[in-house]
């Protein structure tokens, strides 16, 4: 079979759970020698798609800019559809994201993956004028089927955009975090770290985390909280911190590559994930796999991916937060618990797994 993924994550995550979870399906689906598996991405940012074994990758590594998104995913989407537009070999068009886009080769089927909804469940957080929730209904309109990475996604999925369930599929992600045994390491001391992950803003809940954090003695005196990746930390993370009396020693902000995450992970004393929404969640599992142990919100997806491996806190309640961080750090017992559940709770998850069901699907399509 001959399958096809856009450029359109590439273009604007030089690292995230999204392009992880395309560049690893592409590497498993490239394995069968029955499959030829393409990449078109012909201005790319991305770090993982390069060198990927088997996998035919089109395009040029560039370096990315502040805010030019916009213009690559413009550039790409007008490159693709030249490209493409001759191509009658592609069975499977398997779209990264839902830009619109107007590129599918004759004859072949589209397959989409929706990550999570949040712009439908939450659109104050979000511009007036942000089209991503019109983008998506567009997508989801024009697939041939469509993938949700959790059943609560595909829930919300059908709910807010009345998708018929027959034409979805739920597939669950994997985790695959390395890092090198020769990397720098961040926290070669292994100093008492509270570790958060991604994106701070809005529904991903950090600042009642920091909230919780200040209120703590035994929490300041004893740790410090890092957060990786995101941006550089707002206005109202540093009134916060400023009324807190935290400092840039007390709450550190981190960019970096997956040798300074893993290095984090395997070091920290707990990872905390008290995030509003998630379509899936990867971070946690990512923790689980370093014998970190987690504590996370109660919300949307979390509890479906998590079961009983994480100390489970109400999303918004900060006094909640609080006492489940509080509870994991100062009892070993419960955190080795948490931390042996984790490693069973891992057996769920795989990218073997997750790439075994979506070729199940472009075979069901094709047939």
């Amino acid at each position: 079979m001959n399958i096809l993924f856009d450029h359109q994550v590439f273009s604007f995550q030089q690292y995230g759970g999204v392009s992880r979870y395309v560049s690893e399906i592409a590497r498993k689906l490239a394995t069968d020698k029955n499959n030829r598996v393409e990449i078109l991405a012909p201005l790319y940012i991305n770090q993982y798609i390069e060198n990927i074994e088997n996998v035919l990758l089109h395009g040029m590594k560039i370096q990315r800019f502040p805010r030019s998104e916009k213009i690559l995913i413009f550039l790409n989407t007008f490159v693709s559809k030249l490209l493409l537009k001759f191509r009658k070999d592609i069975d499977i068009l398997h779209e990264t994201y839902h830009f619109p886009t107007n590129y599918l080769p004759k004859g072949a089927k589209k397959v989409i993956t929706v990550y999570d909804m949040t712009y439908e469940k939450y659109p104050e957080l979000f511009p007036a004028d942000d089209k991503n929730r019109s983008y998506k209904a567009l997508k989801v309109r024009e697939a041939d089927h469509i993938i949700c990475i959790s059943e609560n996604t595909r829930k919300d999925l059908i709910k807010f955009l009345s998708v018929p369930e027959s034409k979805t599929s739920v597939i669950y992600l994997g985790y695959s975090i390395k890092g090198k045994k020769d990397a720098t390491n961040y926290n070669k001391e292994k100093k008492p770290v509270i570790l958060f992950v991604g994106e701070r803003r809005g529904y991903k809940n950090f600042e009642t985390l920091l909230r919780a954090f200040g209120r703590s003695d035994f929490l300041k005196n004893n740790y410090s909280i890092v957060c990786f990746g995101g941006d550089k930390p707002g206005q109202n993370e540093l009134s916060i911190m400023a009324q807190m009396n935290l400092d840039t020693e007390k709450v550190k902000f981190l960019r970096g590559n997956d040798e300074m995450l893993s290095d984090l992970y395997s070091t920290a004393s707990l990872f905390v994930y008290p995030s509003l929404y998630e379509g899936f969640g990867m971070p946690p599992l990512e923790a689980m796999s370093f014998g970190c142990p987690v504590v996370c919100s109660n919300s949307s997806s979390l509890p479906e991916v998590v079961g009983n491996a994480a100390e489970i806190a109400e999303a918004s309640d900060e006094n909640e937060l609080l006492s489940a961080i509080e509870r994991v750090l100062s009892s070993s017992t419960l955190a080795n618990d948490l931390i042996e559940r984790g490693f069973e709770r891992l057996q769920h998850f795989s990218w073997d797994k997750c790439s075994d069901e979506t070729m199940a699907i472009y075979n069901k399509l094709k047939a």
